[in-house]
């Protein structure tokens, strides 16, 4: 038995332990948000925090995941609901063309934005490097990444 702490919640799981995080996130919890791209690392849309650490899903055994806190996109908002700034930013900006990287991408930037309160664009290229969207909505994101930061900047609670 594998114990998770997903988006604020205990869970507990029973299945092999080599199955990637992905796996059991979307198949054994329901989590849909996460996404599964290449399947080795690579793409960046399977992108969750472990421990506050931006991880891929897709590659992570859930043996080394017991005892962890993992927080997904579906855990990115609010208890409330209220989205955090980023996922405001994202639909104002109307970032996603097609939208299946965005979990990934937003997750990144999450990641960014709490150690990194105030980015540059050279700050945000290299942080983001390593997440593909297909549709080449960079230009987007970024701003989307700068308005959020602002808005983190005004007490807007993540």
């Amino acid at each position: 038995m594998i114990h998770l702490k997903i988006n604020g919640t205990m869970r507990e799981v029973s299945v092999d332990p080599a199955t990637p995080l992905l796996w059991v996130l979307r198949d054994t919890l329901g989590l849909l948000g996460t996404k599964f791209g290449c399947g080795i690392a690579m793409c960046g849309a399977c992108t969750v925090h472990v421990n506050g650490t931006p991880v891929r899903a897709c590659s992570t055994p859930i043996a080394q995941m017991n005892g962890a806190e993992i927080t997904t996109i579906e855990g990115l908002a609010r208890p409330d609901g209220k989205l955090h700034p980023l996922q405001k930013a994202w639909v104002a900006l109307d970032v996603p063309q097609c939208g299946y990287c965005q979990s990934g991408q937003i997750m990144s930037a999450a990641a960014l934005l709490h150690h990194n309160p105030k980015p540059t664009d050279a700050d945000i290229d290299d942080a983001m490097v390593g997440n593909i969207c297909r549709c080449a909505t960079y230009i987007r994101i970024r701003k989307a990444i700068h308005e959020a930061a602002v808005e983190l900047a005004k007490g807007e609670p993540a």
